[in-house]
């Protein structure tokens, strides 16, 4: 399917390097016909290759700390400007743990630590929503996608304090997806993805063991970050106009297993 997103406006959160989930989203979205400003902390830009992506995309790139209220406005409202009207989708793909990066383990948190990742990877999300609810800045029909994981739910012990994170995030969805949802039909939704390899899951230990026991797990393996681009997309379009509050898994199947017979052989190899 083509053009799905034509004529479409939006802004993408987070995109940093070419593994990056929203770097997919946004190679996707301009291959889909939307315009869209992308945006991250002054400091991953600095790291990253925005500017490139903005290039490949037709793209302006404004920074923006997603913790600061005050930033997020001039966003919000430059983006308006730069495309010529309101916004029809926005990605939150932001995430991040000091007491992950500094090691420290979850019984032994640093709190300050705890409340610094706790801000940019969910409360960040409602200061998102606030601008956006306040200033009447989404068209009927819009759609707003965060990104997160089944750590939510289920214990993974070294996913540490962003488990807590993200539980936190998907609240955020529900309660303030029904308010937008009721006063502006605006529909809002979380992507729960399977374990990718981008910068940010790649911090948190034994990743690797992580990815490859999801997909033995799962009957269809685990979904890439081009699978979850493609899944965005979809929840940005048209087609999916009466789908809000959910907390949406797209990981091949895992979240609904018990156990797979790939796991199973390994336990009883001889």
């Amino acid at each position: 399917m083509n053009n799905l997103l034509k004529g479409k406006k939006g802004i993408i959160f987070g995109a940093l390097n070419e593994h990056s989930i929203a770097w997919k989203v946004a190679e996707k979205a301009h291959e889909q016909g939307a315009e869209f400003v992308l945006t991250n902390a002054p400091i991953a830009m600095r790291m990253g290759e925005i500017n490139n992506l903005a290039e490949k995309t037709n793209a302006q790139v404004i920074p923006a700390d997603a913790t600061s209220m005050d930033d997020l406005t001039n966003l919000v409202e430059k983006s308006m400007e730069i495309l010529g009207g309101k916004l029809d989708f926005v990605l939150h793909s932001i995430g991040m743990s000091v007491n992950v990066r500094k090691g420290r383990h979850y019984t032994d948190q640093k709190y300050d630590f705890t409340e610094k990742g706790w801000d940019v990877s969910a409360v960040s999300f409602h200061k998102v929503m606030n601008v956006l609810y306040n200033k009447k800045a989404m068209n009927e029909w819009g759609s707003i996608v965060a990104l997160t994981y089944m750590a939510a739910q289920r214990v993974f012990p070294d996913y540490n304090d962003m488990a807590d994170n993200k539980a936190y995030l998907e609240s955020i969805a529900r309660s303030f997806g029904y308010f937008f949802g009721r006063d502006q039909k605006v529909r809002v939704n979380t992507i729960s993805q399977s374990p990718t390899p981008t910068t940010a899951g790649s911090g948190v230990k034994g990743f690797d063991g992580f990815i490859a026991y999801a997909d033995k797990m799962s009957p269809l393996g685990n979904a890439t970050a081009s699978d979850c681009a493609d899944y965005t997309i979809s929840l940005f379009s048209d087609l999916t106009k009466k789908v809000t509050l959910q907390n949406l898994f797209h990981d091949g199947g895992f979240s609904n297993m018990g156990v797979s017979d790939a796991v199973m052989d390994k336990f009883t190899e001889e």
